[in-house]
């Protein structure tokens, strides 16, 4: 059911992308008086780098977390398809004990696998925010090195 080449999503194309061209053009201004123009632009390259390694890191997560979501949905039609070929009405149990443990095996695996796809999706945030949350730190050290130097 899944095909793979059919997700139009890909996190290494957009980091490419963001490779092959030079943003910094963008932001090319006249020196200013006591400015390290370069710095602050090599800042913002930095800046730029970790918003594309956050984003990969976030996509192949979530790549990964819509492929445990297929797999479930396959194997939970492939599950429910079984259970119909398997299904004779003369021989059903009218047993209320039968019934409400079929039903909790089917809730407790139900919410294994919501579980599951929740810590993916947690894992995938907390990988890019730990890129970003990074780079923000190491930006506001480098804003305190520019500061120290016009006020020295």
């Amino acid at each position: 059911m899944f095909d793979p080449k059919s997700y139009p999503f890909n996190a290494d194309q957009l980091a490419q992308f963001f490779k092959a061209n030079d943003f910094t053009k963008a932001f090319a201004t006249p020196k200013m008086p006591e400015v390290d123009t370069d710095a602050i632009l090599a800042a913002q390259k930095k800046n730029m780098d970790a918003l594309v390694e956050a984003n990969k890191a976030a996509a192949a997560g979530y790549q990964d977390l819509f492929e445990k979501q297929v797999k479930v949905f396959e194997d939970t039609l492939a599950e429910a398809q079984k259970k119909i070929a398997e299904f004779d009405a003369t021989k059903m149990d009218t047993d209320p004990a039968a019934q409400t443990e079929v039903a909790k095996a089917a809730f407790e695996k139900a919410l294994a696998n919501m579980t599951a796809l929740a810590e993916g999706a947690q894992k995938a945030n907390s990988e890019a925010y730990e890129v970003v949350a990074a780079r923000i730190k190491d930006s506001v050290a480098e804003l305190q090195d520019m500061a120290k130097k016009f006020t020295a």
